[in-house]
């Protein structure tokens, strides 16, 4: 008998760090990353009493929606993360001095990182995580926040929280509680688990 054929899979995210994962754990995917007015929707949902954690599972399945409406043979994934620290949501920083900013307010606080992921298929959802790390930094002086960012701007720029934890932004913390993959922008474990349950990758 032919083998079973398998749905195409899509990540519908334009992060390469998130591609990675993926390609290291041995995935075919294709990229297609789902463009969504991400602060419309954050600055709604927030002012409507919306909780973080809800907040992150909405973008997730936003962009995997838009991608599965025009691909709904494929698994789409999509995925995000939401940054909470005493009460304050952050998204990713506008410039440098926005990050400077918000590398000060993180500065000897601890946070919330919520990691979320969305499957679509159809352009309906099929499953769904939220993943959460809890990290405590450091309090980090005016001058070494400004230097950090001279070295790692054009790596962190596009990171919630400023920091990427799997280079030197992993100096910036006292304790981390919770999963790498989470941190990094993916349930990971979780996902692959899903997708072997279901046949669409086998071990």
């Amino acid at each position: 008998m032919p083998a079973a054929s398998h749905p195409p899979i899509i990540l519908a995210s334009a992060s390469e760090v998130r591609a990675q994962m993926l390609r290291n754990a041995g995935l075919g995917f294709e990229v297609m990353p789902g463009r969504i007015d991400e602060e419309a929707v954050r600055q709604s949902h927030l002012s409507e009493g919306g909780s973080p954690r809800d907040l992150a599972d909405l973008l997730a399945e936003m962009k995997a929606q838009k991608i599965s409406e025009k691909r709904p043979e494929a698994l789409v994934i999509g995925a995000d993360q939401v940054l909470e620290c005493s009460g304050r949501v952050f998204a990713k920083p506008a410039d440098r001095i926005e990050a400077a900013g918000h590398l000060s307010f993180l500065s000897g606080r601890g946070h919330r990182l919520l990691s979320a992921a969305v499957v679509c298929h159809g352009g309906r959802p099929l499953w769904r995580h939220v993943g959460q790390v809890r990290m405590a930094m450091h309090t980090l002086g005016p001058d070494f926040i400004h230097s950090y960012l001279d070295r790692n701007w054009e790596t962190v720029r596009h990171s919630v929280g400023c920091y990427q934890i799997e280079g030197e932004g992993v100096r910036l913390f006292n304790r981390v509680e919770g999963d790498f993959f989470h941190i990094l922008g993916l349930p990971l474990i979780e996902l692959l688990t899903w997708l072997h349950n279901r046949g669409d990758i086998s071990t």
